[in-house]
């Protein structure tokens, strides 16, 4: 059993979807994400916090969406940003833009008596106006290099073979193969 320890139903929706083969547990449960300057730093002090409270192998995810134009920002703030101004926020900072190169970052924290750490990233461009209805967070204003489509606009299948986190969540499944967890 893996427990994913996440209050984000759209998280656990992408990590079912993908990690099917697995006996996996949700439990929705809020741990502390201190603000650093990586999403290592913060996956590895929810993973240390967490290590202490949960019995078994279990995994936690952080993701920031880095734009190009705005240095990186929101970045490793990304949720704290999103629940503050939103989509409509980052489309107002971005009105008049012309470059809009982003890229999605995830990284799956795992704890099976050590830290392991899968990475994946999504390259793409930050949208005009908001577009889909499907996703959650960032997914109406991204859209991935080589698609016409935002995330929202995807179903999650669709988003997984394009994600930032389908790609960690395939570097996490290939370690658990190998390791035979």
């Amino acid at each position: 059993m893996i427990y994913f320890i996440t209050t984000n139903k759209g998280k656990w929706k992408e990590f079912q979807e993908e990690m099917n083969k697995y006996e996996m547990e949700r439990i929705s449960m809020e741990y502390p994400e201190i603000q650093a300057d990586s999403l290592k730093e913060v996956a590895l002090y929810g993973l240390q916090y967490l290590a202490k409270k949960i019995d078994g192998i279990f995994m936690i995810e952080d993701s920031g969406l880095f734009i190009k134009a705005l240095k990186g920002f929101p970045g490793v703030y990304s949720s704290y940003v999103f629940k503050t101004i939103g989509n409509e926020g980052i489309l107002k900072i971005m009105q008049g833009v012309e470059e809009r190169k982003a890229s999605f970052h995830s990284l799956i924290a795992l704890y099976d008596g050590k830290e392991h750490f899968f990475e994946g990233i999504c390259n793409g461009r930050i949208a005009n106006e908001q577009r889909g209805k499907g996703g959650f967070g960032y997914d109406p204003i991204f859209i991935p290099n080589g698609c016409k489509k935002t995330f929202a606009e995807m179903e999650t299948k669709e988003k997984n073979k394009y994600s930032h986190r389908g790609k960690a969540i395939g570097k996490l499944k290939n370690y658990l193969k190998t390791s035979n967890k």
